[in-house]
Formats: C-alpha cells, structure tokens, sequence
C-alpha cells in the first residue's frame, strides 16, 4: 500500500519538520499486520515528497485469529486483495507513524502548521465502492481538485473492463493537518470495509478526526455509516454528535457544544473529550469536563441548594448527574437550542425515566438574554461553561435576565481560563478552545467581571480554580460562585432597567 505526499512550498523540505520525520533518512515501524516504511523518493527546496509503504505480512493478519467470514473457503483468508490496495491499514498506519502531524502540532514550525500549503497526493491503487464518482463527491468539497483514473481489470483484455480500483491524483491547498485528517477517514470509506472490529471508541475517533470539516460535509451521513462499518447504532449515536457541534477539538483541548444560534445557553457536551492533558499535572487522566461537573456539584451540595436550575443545560451531563442524587428536589434544565434540548432529552432516556425521578425535572427551552418568571424562585443556577458563547455586547442582558431578575441564592459560573491555553500544545497561539467561542478570559479579565456583576446585583462572589492549578497559567477553568446578600432583593430590583 503505497501514498505519496508532495508540498512545493518553499522551502520544501520544511515538510520534514511537520511530519516529525527526516528527509534524509528512512524509518520504518512496526503496525498491526506488517511493517510501515516512510522514506523521501524526493527532498528540495523547490519540491518534497513524502512517501507511507505499508507493506503488509497477509499471513500475519490471520494467524491465531479468527475469521470474520467462519463459512469462507479455506484461503478466503490469504487470497485477497489486502496486501495491495489502500484500506482501513494504511489509514490505521498514517494515524501511528504521523500521529503528532494529524494533532496539527510542531513545535519547531508552529507558524507553519497553522499555515495552508500546496499539496500533491497520490495514492495509485485504491478501492473505491459504489459511486464510480464517490472519490470526487469525499474529496471536493473538502478544496481538493479530483482526479480518479479508473484502473483496467486487465489491460490485455479491454473487453473485461475497469475495476474498481482507482489511482487517485488530489491537488489542494490545506493545512497538513487537515490533509492527513481527510484519508485518515476517508480511505476505509472509499474502501467500504475495515480490517478490524468497529465498536463504540470508533464514534470517537471520527468525530475527532472530522473536527472542523466532517460536520458540514454534503455526504456526511454516508461517510459515517461505511467508516463505522454500516453499524445503525453506532452512525445514529455519531450523527447525532455531529448534529450537534461543529466541531470537536482533539482530545485534549476543552469541548463544547456550539449554540445553533451563537447566543445564551449554548449547547454542551461533556464527553470524554476535555480531558486535562497538561503536563505533569497528577489528574491528567480525569476529563476535565468531569471535574467541572464535580466541582459544580460539590458546591450546590455546599450550599444545600435543593430547586437548581442548568442553564445552558446542552446534552443533559449535569442534569444526569443532579437526577442521581435525590438531595436535589427539583431540577430545572433549559438551553436556547431546541435541539440541544431534543439530544438532552434522548441521553436522558426521558421516556424510560421513572416517575418519580422524572417528576424532579422541568425541561424547557429559554435564552438568558430575556427575562423568563420560570427560572425566579431556584436555590440556585448553574452556567457551565456558556458566558463564553455569548456575544460581549449582550452579557449585560445575561446579568439582568440571571442576577437581575431570577436571581437565585446562589449562581455557578465556570468558564475557560485564556491564560491556560499556551498548556495545549496543539492549540496554536492566539485561538480559542472551541470555534463558537465569543471570548476567553484571564483571570484577572474574569475576576472584574464577577465583581462587577455581583456589586450591581447585590452578591458577593469567590472565584475557585477547577482542575490542576498551574502555578505559572492557573487551572484549566475558572469558575465563580455569586452569593446573593440578604438585601438583594432591593438592590435587584434597583438594577432592573
């Protein structure tokens, strides 16, 4: 199996700082079912080419395991077109030999990683199922300019005809990061088939690699039922995600959920994503949105709140989590999104829900910039992670429509930490953890914020860090606790406009 990558970007060469590989020397690795070679057939300042062999050991792929096909002939197994054409291998080996280029990291070339270059790729023998255009419907509306050659069964015999194998020209200018990221999803797509067992992480390992691109693809349903293996569960859990981002980070950065409208109570997902990954840090191994909701929950059970309210509530992770301990009497979840409010409501298995657990729920939908008397009246509320979906100009209506006017005893607001980003080495200089982002606070920023809000709204506010607090950057997220004073009352209703 064999993929060439070609850059013309000068200096070309360059290209052996993105892929962590030299250009003067030839490695090779050790994968599942044979041996990766990567080797440069061409290196100048004018022109680069990159070149993944994956050459496969069939035998190796089947000896002491047993086959998926039990009724197949004898050497069903070692008899096939494997070894020889693009597949589900080879993308398996470009996400392990390239492993720190697909993350978009290089630390040598930050600048350039973040940079759209001229590519060239090749790949000269690749399945491509169904559609005889199925390679140009993947690859073009991704920037890529398609050239697929139908290969000749046999070239002696015209009559027989073409196979349906390709040899696959692209030509495009991306980022590399982005490139690798295409075939490492798209090449067991076009093959229709992997070499091994898709199960539930399958999910997660294409919503991370399709982060920024997959979610907005005209045939993004057909790509995730053949890259999870046909399986309907599996591609209506994953449709699902996508319908509701649009994009994920990789695996270490902070995620969240865009709201559909961009305003107050955006959607979250607190999946394993998220996870603090800072180094050194001696919790790197519990997600971060894990910590969130403990920190959260801690507090509430601090305050002995009893009638809470999630706003901004996403796909329910919170609400689940305030639903298991019957300490909370009533909860109150709502979002902006209707859809967020339909996913939340499917995690939740509302239909299944005892009657007496879903009794204690209110789920509707409500934006924080308005006013809204069914949110008056709570122990407490919770924003976690939303203030940073909101446009600047409207957080003022957030404080009226929250502090102001519902004003409940106690409010939770956790946010992103700015200043614990340069910690994610992946995240370039200057970007946001999640593109729906309107802003990211320091904790200075964060701090004037919370004082401000809670002087013109009668509380008091402490700020706690979430997560390791780096001694240098601070913790991951920053999160404040609004106390509302025993004269709040007259003063909220002095700061209602």
């Amino acid at each position: 199996m064999l993929l060439t990558l070609t850059t013309t970007a000068e200096p070309a060469t360059d290209l052996g700082y993105l892929l962590h590989k030299h250009p003067g020397r030839a490695q090779e690795f050790a994968v599942a079912g044979g041996t990766a070679h990567v080797f440069y057939p061409e290196a100048s300042a004018a022109r680069c080419t990159v070149a993944l062999l994956l050459e496969v050991d069939p035998i190796g792929l089947v000896r002491g395991r047993q086959s998926r096909f039990r009724d197949a002939f004898a050497l069903g197994q070692y008899v096939n077109d494997r070894p020889y054409v693009a597949s589900s291998m080879l993308a398996v080996s470009l996400g392990k030999v390239f492993r720190t280029a697909l993350s978009g990291r290089c630390d040598a070339r930050p600048e350039l990683a973040a940079t759209a270059l001229r590519l060239e790729v090749r790949i000269p023998v690749l399945p491509c199922r169904g559609d005889p255009d199925l390679a140009e419907r993947l690859f073009a509306p991704l920037g890529w300019h398609v050239q697929a050659d139908r290969i000749m069964l046999d070239e002696a015999i015209p009559d027989w005809g073409a196979s349906r194998y390709v040899d696959l020209r692209l030509v495009g200018r991306l980022r590399l990061a982005d490139a690798l990221n295409h075939f490492y999803v798209l090449l067991p797509v076009l093959d229709g088939d992997k070499h091994y067992w898709v199960g539930a992480d399958e999910v997660e390992k294409l919503v991370r690699a399709g982060s920024g691109w997959l979610a907005t693809h005209p045939d993004k349903a057909l790509i995730t039922h053949r890259y999870l293996a046909h399986q309907a569960g599996l591609t209506h859990s994953a449709l699902a995600r996508l319908a509701e981002v649009d994009d994920v980070e990789p695996a270490e950065l902070d995620n969240a959920v865009p709201s559909s409208t961009g305003t107050a109570g955006a959607d979250r997902a607190d999946g394993p994503d998220g996870a603090d990954t800072a180094a050194g840090e001696p919790d790197r191994l519990v997600p971060l949105s894990e910590q969130r909701r403990a920190a959260v929950l801690a507090v509430l059970r601090d305050v002995g709140a009893k009638r809470v309210g999630d706003l901004g509530c996403g796909e329910g992770a919170l609400v689940a989590a305030m639903l298991a301990d019957p300490s909370f009497t009533d909860v109150l979840a709502t979002d902006v999104s209707a859809r967020a409010l339909e996913v939340a409501a499917r995690k939740l298995r509302l239909e299944q829900m005892p009657e007496v657990k879903r009794e204690r729920l209110t789920l509707f939908q409500s934006s924080l910039t308005y006013r809204d008397d069914r949110l008056t009246g709570l122990d407490a509320a919770v924003l976690m992670e939303v203030v940073e979906h909101v446009d600047p100009p409207r957080l003022a209506a957030l404080e009226r429509s929250v502090l102001g006017h519902a004003a409940p005893a106690t409010v939770i607001v956790t946010t992103p930490n700015a200043e614990h980003n340069v910690r994610y080495e992946s995240l370039p200089a200057g970007v946001f953890r999640h593109r729906d982002h309107r802003f990211e606070w320091t904790r200075e920023e964060f701090a004037a914020w919370a004082e401000q809000a809670a002087g013109r709204f009668g509380y008091t506010v402490r700020l706690l860090p979430v997560g390791a607090d780096d001694p240098e950057v601070g913790p991951p997220t920053q999160l404040a606790v609004f106390t509302r004073q025993i004269s709040g009352e007259s003063d909220r209703g002095g700061a209602r406009p």
